[in-house]
Parts: structure tokens; sequence; C-alpha cells
């Protein structure tokens, strides 16, 4: 399976995606997300993370904390903003990677600073702005590994 391309027009499409996802996630799992700055990259980390809790918690940006950490009972989700990560994989390995990847579900903005420690099983989900209105997204999903399958 290849990539599949979403044109998300607005927040309920959003959270649409969200449940079609969240139902899917399970411990180990890996969804990198890729975009510009403003793109929606949090904001599809924030429904997610609202959908698999089922009710408006609070999900801010972990852009100045790097990670943040929110408990369920069949899993931690480990939302990781990797923008402002000096020495990649050495500072990634000291917030806790091993222990997020063993533990619960990661997902991760600028995954490009994992290096090394992107795993090869995983969904790679890409946000750009799109033509059609302003807060309209074109969203990419690249599955990798047994990925690949769950998404059909």
């Amino acid at each position: 399976m290849g990539p599949e391309t979403l044109i998300i027009e607005n927040e309920a499409a959003l959270t649409g995606l969200a449940a079609r996802l969240g139902p899917l996630l399970k411990r180990g799992d890996v969804l990198t997300l890729k975009g510009d700055l403003g793109a929606g990259k949090t904001a599809f980390t924030r429904t997610l993370i609202r959908m698999l809790a089922g009710s408006d918690v609070e999900v801010p940006s972990p852009t100045f904390t790097l990670v943040q950490v929110y408990d369920f009972p069949a899993f931690s989700v480990y939302h990781f903003d990797l923008y402002r990560l000096e020495e990649k994989e050495l500072d990634i390995l000291e917030l806790g990677w091993d222990d997020a990847r063993r533990d619960g579900v990661c997902l991760v903005e600028w995954p490009e600073r994992l290096g090394t420690l992107l795993p090869r099983d995983r969904l790679d989900i890409e946000i750009y702005f799109h033509k059609s209105k302003e807060e309209a997204r074109e969203m990419m999903l690249r599955p990798h590994g047994t990925w690949e399958e769950r998404l059909r």
C-alpha cells in the first residue's frame, strides 16, 4: 500500500481521521508528524489525544518541554516536539525515548531529528497547507512496516 492523501477541510474532518487511527494504536507504535510551522501537527496530535481520552483534556504543545506524557489504561502517549533539539540522538535518549518506545505510543513532531533512532515500523503523517481554503489541510499518510497492513 502506498501513501494515502486526504483533504481535511475542518476540525470535524480532523476528528474523523483521529477516530480512524486511534483504535489502531498499540504499545510500541510511532507516528511521525511532518510539515511546516503552523501546518497542524500539534492540532492533529491534540485531536488524537482528546479522542483517546474521551474528553476535552488539556494538550499543550511540547515545544519548550520537548515531551508531554498522557497516561491511558491501555498505554501512555508520549508527544515529542523535537524542533529545538541540538544534539539530536543524544538529547532524545535523555528525554526517555527508549522507555517511551517500550511503554507507549510515540507521536513525534520533527522526526528527522531522530536520526538513526527513527524506527522502520511507523506511520508518517505529512501535513501541508491546502490551496482551497485557509483552514483546509492536505494530509498524506505513509505507512511503513506493519502499518501498511493495519491501514487497509
